[in-house]
């Protein structure tokens, strides 16, 4: 009898112990909606990157600390990725020195890996291969620019176009944007007091609300815009604010073109091979919209890359 007592009462006292947990669980995540994020893990040197475990993370809205509540590596059962290569039909033909490094990129994704490409002219995306595994049919679908953007030429729009066309898919997003950047449908001046593109703000929020990681590369444009440094260097400054916000990165040297593309397309794989898919909670708002977050770690020699604001579904 005295041996079922105490058995009695380690049991209700781990009833006690679980329905706290219960309770205080469900206080954390009342009013909170989960919200979800790719994050990618860049090492801080030269050696591999050091793995980021679910209890090293911090999610932090101004000064507040949000609940992780998801943390895994993208492999495995977690692998998928649909990766889309745009490039600028505005591009100079020069660019095609550089096609056969995007070629060999695309045949060096694993199978997990769905590739589209397509070429951006006129505000819109041509698209010459669908998302598909095959890769050496991506790779086949990759030819010359036209040299020409058509008559309302924007990457930007064409970017948005993309991310609003793209298939639902539990898959990552990656968009590779090959162009100068330039906004020829904005071509000329700025208007007084606008120091930020609109089109680069638009695609930045549908970037961010899709959930879509961007990285760009310069190449060099055509037509007299092209030739104009300040054009030029708005053009890459919009690359590098859109590619920043959405956890990408703009890749370019000066505003001539890269000897080569290999060592971007490096850095960019070794991105892909180190990601997680996080999640959080936080409180909605009554509408849906963007929402200012900051992912960190304190891991030595690592550093975590996301995008800025997430999209948080209404209340």
């Amino acid at each position: 009898m005295k041996q079922y007592g105490v058995r009695r009462g380690v049991f209700v006292f781990l009833i006690a112990v679980f329905a706290g947990m219960l309770v205080a669980h469900t206080q954390e995540t009342a009013g909170t909606v989960p919200v979800h994020m790719t994050v990618t893990a860049s090492a801080t040197g030269d050696g591999p990157t050091p793995e980021v475990k679910r209890s090293d993370v911090t999610v932090r809205q101004r000064r507040e600390h949000l609940q992780v509540t998801g943390w895994e590596a993208a492999r495995g059962s977690h692998a998928g990725l649909d990766l889309f290569i745009a490039i600028d039909d505005a591009a100079d033909r020069s660019l095609g020195s550089q096609l056969n490094d995007l070629r060999a990129f695309i045949n060096a994704q694993p199978p997990t890996t769905n590739v589209g490409v397509g070429y951006m002219r006129n505000a819109t995306i041509q698209i010459v291969q669908n998302f598909t595994p095959d890769h050496a049919a991506a790779a086949n679908s990759v030819r010359l620019p036209l040299g020409n953007a058509g008559s309302f030429g924007s990457p930007f729009l064409s970017a948005i176009s993309l991310m609003n066309g793209w298939p639902a898919h539990p898959n990552r997003r990656v968009l590779i944007m090959v162009t100068d950047g330039i906004d020829r449908a904005r071509g000329g001046p700025r208007s007084p007091g606008l120091s930020t593109n609109p089109d680069v703000n638009s695609a930045t929020t549908v970037g961010q609300r899709t959930g879509t990681i961007i990285y760009g590369l310069f190449t060099p444009g055509v037509g007299h815009l092209s030739r104009n440094f300040l054009e030029a260097t708005n053009g890459q400054n919009g690359m590098a604010r859109l590619s920043e916000a959405t956890g990408g990165e703009a890749f370019f040297l000066g505003t001539r073109a890269p000897v080569s593309f290999r060592p971007f397309l490096e850095s960019i794989q070794k991105s892909l091979d180190n990601q997680y898919l996080l999640e959080f909670r936080i409180a909605p708002n009554r509408r849906a919209g963007l929402q200012s977050v900051s992912v960190d770690t304190e891991v030595s020699g690592v550093e975590l890359i996301s995008a800025d604001s997430a999209w948080v579904p209404a209340q």
